[in-house]
């Protein structure tokens, strides 16, 4: 392909030019020589004939080897050059092949910043997002394989042991047995709501809502919790900040998941807060909760699936890792942030959406 468009680039660009200039050249010598040699005549009154057609000859002669030897310098300067500049397509065309065989670690080496330099960025850039979308499907096919296999081989051992008689088929051992399926539907339950959170981005009925509304219609959810463990929940909606277009069930199923996650992590006689303000153009709603103060280095990637924080917990006490991820995916559908700060005691989980 760079041999086919290097030979049609150096024939465009190459031939046409010399051949128009060394055209005007002839013409112009052919020309303007008639005149000097008329003039010449009348001078001194010579017969400038055949003075005339040696000079022609002469210079017709020197013309064509400069033509030729333009020619080849031209041709060897640009295939040079044009080589280089086209480089960066051929390796693309090279890379290409790799990645649709899986292999996405390759790149194009890119030595300038014209458009084809800007071509082979892109590129790269293209590469390092199929890259990071192949190793997030597999830590996501791995952490799936893990989350089930806990109540699964427990619900094989506690069967197997029913079968062959060594535990007796008590009520307790029939509550334990629902728990784990429990677990298996509530993480089935979880992978559906994050399936449903990737295809928003085509599905949103925006409209006008209240936000004071939507929070109030949660926390009455999660009102016999809060209370369990004696938090105190402190609401601030700003005026500025109370209405938001959004997708009603979406916004609700966002809220609901950072909510219940402040609940989740917030130790007895807590706080969680919850609290609007604008912002440039967008609606900023922060929900801030007491307790474990996240690290640094976990912080960039609570929003990323079936991350936690503390890899020791187990389902029970830090739940799958899928509900900030639906956080995200749900609030980024409707062109929006998410952010997350945590120092001194408190952790603060924030979106924001488009006025």
């Amino acid at each position: 392909m760079k041999q086919r468009l290097l030979w049609k680039l150096l024939l465009l660009n190459i031939v046409p030019v010399i051949a128009v200039i060394i055209l005007v050249v002839w013409l112009s010598i052919d020309q303007l020589a008639a005149g000097y040699f008329m003039a010449l005549m009348d001078k001194y009154e010579v017969s400038p004939n055949e003075i005339h057609q040696m000079f022609l000859t002469a210079v017709h002669r020197y013309l064509l080897w400069a033509t030729i030897t333009a020619l080849g310098l031209a041709f060897v300067i640009s295939y040079f050059l044009m080589r280089r500049i086209l480089q960066p397509l051929s390796q693309m065309s090279v890379i290409t092949g790799e990645v649709a065989q899986g292999n996405y670690s390759a790149r194009v080496k890119v030595r300038s910043n014209d458009e084809v330099g800007q071509l082979g960025t892109a590129f790269n850039r293209m590469a390092d997002s199929l890259a990071k979308v192949e190793q997030l499907r597999k830590n996501m096919v791995a952490d799936v394989a893990h989350e089930l296999r806990t109540p699964l081989t427990n619900l094989r051992g506690y069967l197997e042991a029913l079968n062959d008689k060594v535990l007796p088929p008590s009520p307790e051992t029939f509550e334990i047995l629902q728990q784990e399926l429990m677990r298996l539907v509530s993480l089935v339950e979880s992978l559906q709501q994050l399936a449903k959170a990737d295809a928003a981005w085509g599905f949103l009925k925006r409209e006008k809502l209240s936000l004071t509304e939507v929070v109030e219609q949660i926390l009455t959810l999660y009102e016999t919790l809060f209370q369990e463990k004696e938090i105190t929940v402190v609401k601030h909606i700003s005026p500025d900040a109370e209405s938001v277009m959004a997708d009603r069930d979406k916004l609700l199923q966002a809220i609901r998941n950072l909510i219940e996650n402040a609940c989740k992590y917030t130790p007895h006689n807590g706080r969680v807060a919850i609290s609007s303000q604008t912002s440039k153009d967008t609606v900023k709603v922060v929900i801030s909760n007491t307790g474990p103060t996240i690290p640094a280095n976990d912080l960039p990637f609570i929003f990323e699936r079936f991350f936690r924080a503390d890899r020791s917990r187990s389902r029970d006490a830090g739940g799958a890792g899928i509900g900030l991820a639906i956080v995200k995916e749900l609030i980024e559908a409707h062109g929006g942030h998410v952010g997350a700060e945590s120092q001194d005691g408190e952790t603060r989980i924030w979106f924001s959406l488009p006025a």
